[in-house]
């Protein structure tokens, strides 16, 4: 049953073969590749929800979520390299695992690009409600005049009622995907660089402060290490914070068109994620340090769970950096840069929705691909008359992203998008050693280095952070999980175009 229905490569592989793409990107454009695909929402986002969890020990959460990205980047880019065409995970494992596990992972991918779009919304609508709570229009207007009553902040999950500037941005970014649009590189390096300008500014002026304000470093690990039941201490917070490293996918996908990918993807991989760390560390030890992030604790002595009514609760009225929507614009206000504070908003504000937009149309495509094999209703991929694009499943994903966006947590539903990666990433990196079995002989323009070392340790390291996920995130991966095979099984099993009387597709 494992390897039911395997889409053989030689099949997947036809329609990359009619166009072949030129090999031009040396170390150097794939490690500036990752960089600007791996910084963006986690670290301007999660600062805030790893410090709850783990308090100053967030630094080695960071760590820990970058090796076990790094460990499944090796096996990821072995199978990109051999398959380099759309579908990621999902058409990898259809070519390897067979059709259950590639209809699995591609429905685990629904919760990494659909509900991780969710997650860069409430971002998003975190600085943008910052920011107008903190702008005086250039002195035009009294500070907080503009500002959204606290109702309509932060979904009714989160201790308010509807998320409307999360719900409003996800429309947008949908309006946009339908009518075609989409960034150009020139645009996007701009924003790559505004990320990478922020960042740099925030360490400039808030480090000096942190090397003078040691003491906000004890407890170093108020949260200890983890909790049986998950979703906090230092493993907790890995695994919240893994989501400031999805994107590194994107080096992988370009092995078609990289010179001597043996040798080129294995430095940008690794050298991505190292500067990626480094300045994440960098940051996490500036906010840290300047202002401390100590979690508020339970009566009960133990952290009170991100995004919970009880922690929301506690918060209010609160200027500590565990309970700020925007950590790092807030952190630059409390000490004493308010307007560089702003401009930080500003950067995040700028630059977020691109990743709104880049996670979305990876969900569309993804859910557009496996309509097209037949595993979902070809209605799904219909394209619209006039912009050419998958307006049906687009319209879905993008109604599905608002509303999650407007009712629930940042920190909730990054859990829950990174269930799905874990889940995909373990996926690929078993079919790694499987194909390494099954067909040895096969080309590999990249080979994972000491596969069978590298591809169980990425399987347990993905099991690592899963186990220690909220329970909320695991139990929405459990339904969604049962959902997706109810669904394989009543509809998609006979109507794939694999199934007896159907390969004519």
């Amino acid at each position: 049953m494992l390897f039911w229905r395997v889409k053989p490569l030689d099949k997947i592989l036809e329609t990359a073969e009619k166009k072949a793409l030129t090999r031009q990107l040396g170390a150097f454009q794939l490690t500036m590749l990752g960089i600007g695909a791996v910084i963006g929402t986690g670290i301007f986002v999660l600062t805030a929800e790893a410090g709850q969890k783990a308090g100053p020990g967030m630094m080695i959460a960071f760590v820990i979520a970058a090796v076990v990205c790094g460990l499944a980047a090796l096996a990821y880019s072995e199978l990109a390299s051999m398959v380099p065409v759309s579908g990621s995970a999902y058409t990898y494992t259809y070519g390897v695992l067979g059709e259950l596990i590639a209809w699995i992972v591609g429905w685990a991918l629904g919760l990494e690009y659909g509900i991780g779009a969710a997650v860069v919304t409430v971002g998003w609508s975190g600085y943008m409600n910052g920011l107008l709570a903190n702008t005086t229009l250039f002195g035009l207007v009294q500070p907080g005049a503009l500002a959204l009553p606290p109702a309509l902040q932060t979904g009714l999950f989160a201790g308010g009622s509807f998320n409307i500037l999360a719900f409003g941005i996800a429309l947008l970014v949908t309006w946009l995907l339908v009518i075609g649009t989409s960034k150009s590189a020139k645009v996007n390096s701009v924003l790559v660089a505004i990320k990478i300008i922020a960042l740099t500014l925030f360490i400039v002026m808030a480090l000096p402060v942190a090397t003078s304000h040691t003491a906000n470093f004890t407890p170093f690990l108020p949260g200890g290490w983890g909790s049986p039941l998950g979703g906090i201490g230092v493993l907790g917070a890995a695994a919240s914070i893994f989501f400031a490293y999805v994107g590194f996918d994107a080096i992988s996908t370009a092995a078609e068109e990289t010179k001597n990918p043996n040798r080129n993807i294995p430095i940008g991989l690794i050298a991505s994620l190292a500067v990626c760390t480094i300045f994440y560390l960098l940051v996490g030890y500036a906010a840290v340090g300047a202002v401390g992030a100590q979690p508020i604790m339970g009566p009960d002595g133990v952290p009170l769970e991100p995004g919970s009514q009880a922690f929301a609760a506690a918060c209010k009225g609160s200027e500590a950096l565990v309970c700020s929507h925007e950590p790092l614009a807030h952190v630059l206000r409390l000490i004493g840069w308010p307007n560089l504070g702003n401009w930080i908003g500003v950067a995040a504000i700028l630059a977020l929705p691109s990743v709104i937009l880049m996670m979305m149309f990876g969900q569309t495509r993804i859910f557009f691909t496996m309509s097209r094999d037949g595993l979902l209703p070809e209605r799904l991929s219909r394209v619209h008359p006039r912009f050419h694009t998958p307006h049906v499943i687009t319209l879905a994903t993008g109604l599905v992203v608002a509303f999650c966006g407007a009712l629930f947590p940042v920190g909730k539903l990054a859990d829950t998008s990174n269930s799905g990666t874990l889940l995909a990433f373990a996926m690929v990196s078993i079919g790694v050693l499987v194909l390494r079995k099954q067909q040895p002989d096969r080309p590999r323009p990249f080979r994972t280095p000491f596969a069978w070392i590298v591809c169980p340790l990425a399987v347990a390291g993905c099991l690592l952070l899963f186990v220690n996920l909220s329970m909320v995130a695991k139990g929405v991966f459990a339904g969604w999980a049962v959902l997706g095979l109810i669904i394989y099984t009543l509809y998609s099993r006979k109507r794939s175009h694999l199934a007896p009387g159907n390969e004519q597709h």
